[in-house]
C-alpha cells in the first residue's frame, strides 16, 4: 500500500522500540536469549518494524474483519485461503502459492538460505458454512464466530510479513508465512501433516500462532486418537423381530467394557483421558435398530500411553461384537465398522531448545512471565518429528472460542505481532547489515 513508507518516514526518528519493556527477571538458560533479544529489539530495522505495527494497527483490525467474514469450515477453506494469499502477495512476499490440500504459503527469501523458519496460523474455524460470520461491534468488543480462533492468528502472520517488508528487515534463513487448513476437529491437522510429509517443503523450525493468553507458550503436544464406530444389523419390529441382534445393545456393551478397562489403565502413569462424546442410532422406540454409532476421543501427554489406550479400545470392539452375536436367536449377525477420524501425535520440544528459550525471552521482553504448556495445535506434527516447534499467542483478549458468541478486544494488539516478529527474526537470524535501504 502506497502510504506505508510515508508512515515509516514519520516514525523513523523514534528513539526506542514502541513496546514497553518492564521485563520480569531473566535468569538461568534464558538469560543468554533475553540478552540476545534485547540487542535485537534495539536494532534500527526492528525498531522501525515495531513502530510500523503501532501505526498500522487500524489496518490490522480491518484485515481481521475482512478475513473473519469469509466462512472457512474444515475442508471448505478455499475462499478464505484465496483472500489470504492475495494479502500476502500485496504485503510483498517473494512468492505465494496454494498447495494440493489448500495450505497458503508465502516465501520470503533469506540472504544466506540453507535453513527455513515458518510462521503459521490456521485458516479454518469449527463453524459450519451456513453460520453468520458478520462481525458486530459493541463498544471496544468485536463479536463473530472465529474472530479469535484463529483468524486473528492469520492477521499476526500477515502483519509480521508486512512489518518486515516495510522495515526492510533481512534474515539469514528463508522464512515461510503460512495459513494452514484443517487444524480444527475432524480436519485432524491435515494441512500441517501435508506440510511435513515426506517430500514436503523444508522447515527447520515452526512457530504457530493460536490461543489468546500473552504468557502462554505451547511446546508440548497433546496427542489424541478419535474413532467413529458403527454396529450394523438387520433391524426389525421390536416384537416381531425380537431375538435378532441389536446394534444399540452391542454399542452399550462396548462402552461398558471400554469404560471399565480404560478406567483401570488411566489411574496411573502419564496423564491420559478417554471420552465417548456422541452416540446415535435407531428409528423409533418400537423398532430394533439397524445401526448404532459412537464417537470416541482419547488423549495422552505420552505417545506410548496414547498407543496403549488405543490398543485397549480397538480390542474392546470385536469382543463386544462377539458377545452380542452370541445372544442371537434368529437372523443375521451384527457387523461393525471402525473408522479412525482423528490421529494427533504427542511429543515435546525440550524446554532447553533455543526456540523455546527464545519464545520465553520474547515473552519476558514484553513484560509477561512465560507459562509453558501442553496443548493440541498445528505444532503437534513437527514436535512429534523432532523439529523445534512452539505455539505462541495471537494477542488482545477474547473468549467464547468455538461458540457463536466468540469475541475479541484489540487490547495492546500490536504487541503480539511485535513479539512474533522478534521471535521470528531471532530464530531466522538477522542478516549482517540488518536491513535493506
Amino acid at each position: 500500500m502506497i502510504w506505508y513508507p510515508v508512515v515509516l518516514a514519520a516514525l523513523a526518528g523514534l528513539p526506542a522500540a514502541v513496546a514497553a519493556q518492564a521485563s520480569p527477571p531473566c535468569d538461568g538458560p534464558e538469560r543468554r536469549y533475553c540478552e540476545e533479544l534485547a540487542r535485537l529489539a534495539n536494532e534500527p530495522a526492528i525498531r522501525k518494524a515495531f513502530a510500523f505495527l503501532e501505526a498500522t494497527d487500524a489496518v490490522a483490525l480491518k484485515d481481521l474483519i475482512t478475513l473473519t467474514e469469509i466462512p472457512a469450515p474444515p475442508f471448505k477453506e478455499e475462499k478464505r485461503g484465496a483472500a489470504f494469499a492475495a494479502m500476502l502477495r500485496d504485503a510483498g512476499a517473494d512468492s505465494v502459492w496454494t498447495d494440493e490440500v489448500g495450505n497458503v504459503i508465502a516465501l520470503r527469501r533469506g540472504r544466506v538460505g540453507g535453513r527455513v523458519v515458518a510462521l503459521a496460523g490456521h485458516l479454518d474455524t469449527v463453524f459450519p458454512e451456513e453460520i453468520d460470520v458478520t462481525v458486530k461491534q459493541r463498544g471496544d468488543t468485536l463479536f463473530a464466530p472465529g474472530i479469535g480462533d484463529d483468524t486473528r492468528g492469520l492477521v499476526v502472520v500477515l502483519h509480521a510479513l508486512r512489518a518486515m517488508e516495510e522495515a526492510g528487515i533481512e534474515t539469514e534463513a528463508d522464512v515461510l508465512f503460512i495459513g494452514t487448513v484443517g487444524e480444527e476437529g475432524l480436519g485432524d491437522l491435515r494441512g500441517v501433516k501435508h506440510l511435513f510429509r515426506k517430500g514436503g517443503p523444508r522447515i527447520d523450525a515452526f512457530i504457530a500462532v493460536d490461543g489468546g493468553d500473552d504468557s502462554r507458550i505451547v511446546h508440548q503436544a497433546l496427542g489424541s486418537k478419535r474413532y467413529r464406530v458403527t454396529f450394523k444389523g438387520p433391524g426389525g419390529h421390536s416384537w416381531g423381530a425380537f431375538g435378532t441382534v441389536n446394534p444399540v445393545h452391542a454399542l452399550g456393551r462396548a462402552i461398558r467394557i471400554f469404560d471399565e478397562e480404560a478406567d483401570r489403565f488411566t489411574k496411573s502413569g502419564p496423564r491420559t483421558s478417554y471420552n465417548v462424546g456422541r452416540i446415535g442410532g435407531g428409528t423409533s422406540v418400537n423398532s430394533v435398530p439397524f445401526e448404532a454409532w459412537m464417537e470416541v476421543d482419547m488423549r495422552s501427554e505420552s505417545q506410548a500411553s496414547l498407543l496403549a489406550i488405543d490398543s485397549i479400545f480397538r480390542s474392546v470392539i470385536p469382543r463386544a461384537l462377539a458377545e452380542q452375536n452370541a445372544l442371537a436367536r434368529r437372523g443375521e449377525e451384527l457387523t461393525v465398522v471402525v473408522e479412525q477420524v482423528g490421529d494427533r501425535p504427542s511429543g515435546e520440544t525440550p524446554v532447553d531448545a533455543p526456540l523455546v528459550l527464545r519464545a520465553m525471552a520474547a515473552t519476558r521482553h514484553f513484560g509477561d512471565v512465560p507459562e509453558l504448556e501442553r496443548s493440541s495445535t498445528d505444532s503437534n506434527v513437527p514436535i512429534s518429528l523432532g523439529i523445534p516447534s512452539v505455539t505462541i499467542t495471537r494477542g488482545g483478549i477474547g473468549g467464547g472460542s468455538h461458540s457463536p458468541g466468540e469475541w475479541w478486544i484489540n487490547r495492546n494488539g500490536p504487541v503480539a505481532i511485535q513479539r512474533a516478529v522478534l521471535l521470528l527474526v531471532a530464530e531466522a537470524g538477522l542478516a549482517k547489515g540488518g536491513a535493506t535501504d
